[in-house]
């Protein structure tokens, strides 16, 4: 039983996140964060940015990860996992650099870390790793210790993560008048990427039309689709569609987007629309505004029910698997033989990204992979 609890080699747990502005004062240059080295002027981020002061200029996702900071330390406690948990952002406080320099001030040499983006892709997995990787660079130079850091497979299909989305779109079903559910569809939602990104998405033996990316998520929506089915005895139509657009518009991206899309529905004569965020940890500024804000108004101007099912977020299912994930790559690490859950077609994701997996346009040191210049 100790085995089931014992999360060495690790001493520390980093929740890696994106970050977002906590006050209208921040959007701009929380927005600089992001698009560094594009040469973007200060009026361009102010007109990206107009979403996030429609919502007084603070961005959801801080205090959603502060709740899942939270539940993580409470399953861990509560199930024997001596593990402290710490949180760190790419673009905005706590920084990473900073998180992981008081880390290894608090004596954290080897440390798990899970990124609040479940999905392969190079903005969902590998520039995690090169912010990791320029982080422990900088700690480098300061003459501090560089710990080992380990990124946690992909977590798309973990049944912690798939069941409370399965969960929230039976809740959305179920909110619709009655007389439009059955004839209900749903649109499984992502973030777009650039489809040369999708193309070259995951190990290099799944690049191709979408590539890795664009078959998780597919393979996650059928799992749902699924158990809606198990429950309700429908099968539901439904398609994966896209949101969050941006760059320049000449380069293709992933389509269709999620207005796009529900014109065409109602122009098929579609009753009404559960738009399920699977591709999103939680409810941040994404799902706010391009969901509950944009394609809400583009429903009610076509006058199509539509409701937007829930995130996974803090849910305790997803704490647990977090935990669940720590303790098979601690197992793994030791030499010991490991069962890893995963629901789907498409079986558990690596433990460590291989050489090509979802590359930079401009290579860079990635840490917690096969190129990892840390070891």
């Amino acid at each position: 039983m100790s085995d089931l609890r014992d999360p060495a080699p690790y001493d520390a747990l980093l929740l890696l996140s994106f970050g977002g502005p906590e006050g209208p004062d921040d959007v701009v240059p929380f927005l600089a964060n992001v698009t560094r080295g594009r040469g973007i002027p200060e009026e361009r981020l102010k007109e990206v940015g107009k979403h996030y002061f429609l919502f007084g200029g603070v961005s959801p996702i801080n205090a959603q990860n502060q709740a899942l900071l939270g539940a993580l330390r409470e399953d861990f406690a509560g199930h024997g996992v001596d593990l402290p948990v710490y949180w760190g952002n790419r673009n905005w406080a706590p920084y990473l650099t900073d998180t992981l320099r008081e880390m290894v001030q608090d004596g954290r040499r080897r440390i798990a870390v899970l990124a609040t983006s479940a999905y392969a892709s190079y903005s969902g997995c590998r520039q995690y790793r090169e912010n990791l990787a320029a982080s422990l660079a900088e700690l480098e130079a300061e003459g501090l210790p560089v710990p080992r850091v380990d990124k946690l497979r992909h977590y798309f299909n973990h049944p912690g993560f798939v069941r409370p989305m399965v969960d929230g779109v039976l809740a959305s079903l179920a909110d619709l008048p009655e007389d439009v559910r059955a004839g209900a569809h749903l649109a499984f939602c992502t973030h777009s990427i650039p489809t040369a990104a999708a193309d070259t998405s995951g190990p290099v033996e799944t690049h191709g039309d979408g590539g890795a990316y664009v078959a998780e998520h597919l393979d996650v929506a059928r799992v749902i689709v699924d158990a809606v089915r198990e429950e309700t005895g429908i099968t539901y139509p439904w398609q994966l569609v896209y949101q969050s657009r941006s760059g320049a518009p000449h380069i293709p991206w992933l389509e269709p987007d999620i207005c796009d899309h529900l014109e065409t529905l109602r122009g098929e004569g579609v009753p009404a629309v559960v738009m399920a965020p699977i591709g999103f940890v939680s409810d941040h500024m994404e799902v706010l505004y391009d969901l509950d804000t944009e394609a809400t108004a583009k429903a009610a101007e076509l006058g199509l029910p539509v409701r937007r099912s829930a995130t996974v977020g803090a849910d305790p299912r997803f704490a647990a698997a977090v935990r669940e994930l720590v303790l098979e790559r601690a197992a793994a690490e030791r030499g010991q033989p490991v069962r890893r859950c995963a629901l789907g077609s498409l079986g558990p994701s690596h433990d460590l990204c291989p050489v090509g997996c979802c590359p930079a346009r401009a290579p860079k040191p990635a840490a917690a992979g096969a190129d990892s210049p840390y070891a």
